[in-house]
């Protein structure tokens, strides 16, 4: 199943990810768990950047699902262009979109993936409204 990235969206974080020679598998290409990890690289990157990295114990932002649509091979050596967009803020969460590219053809993509996150009282294990300064961000 293929998961489409929506046409509206905002561009909210890029950054490039040098693949390393550890991240092949057996068939010489980029291995299907590593986009998810350089997809949460690049979360994280912009989270910590906002201000807003999670506090065990109070509030923060979850994943309660993630994808990879995986389109074309990274084979090393890749110099990948990561580029996070973000969309739908409802009253708890939003959506978080990934494309991922040569950064030598940053319009050609490899891979589509993304998240949905949630603000979350990490004691009660609650979630609760996104704050005010997020909810600016991804609106």
């Amino acid at each position: 199943m293929k998961i489409d990235i929506p046409e509206e969206k905002k561009l909210v974080h890029t950054m490039t990810v040098p693949m390393r020679w550890g991240d092949m598998d057996a068939m010489g290409h980029m291995n299907n768990t590593v986009y998810f990890r350089y997809m949460e690289t690049a979360r994280i990157e912009w989270i910590v950047s906002l201000g807003v990295a999670p506090h065990p114990g109070g509030e923060g932002m979850v994943i309660v699902n993630a994808f990879c649509n995986f389109i074309r091979q990274f084979e090393y050596p890749a110099e990948i262009l990561v580029r996070t967009y973000v969309s739908h803020p409802g009253r708890s969460s939003f959506d978080t979109w990934v494309t991922m590219a040569h950064t030598n053809a940053p319009d050609v993509l490899c891979a589509t993936g993304g998240a949905t996150m949630v603000w979350l009282d990490f004691p009660q294990q609650k979630s609760m409204p996104l704050p005010d300064r997020l909810r600016r961000i991804v609106s």
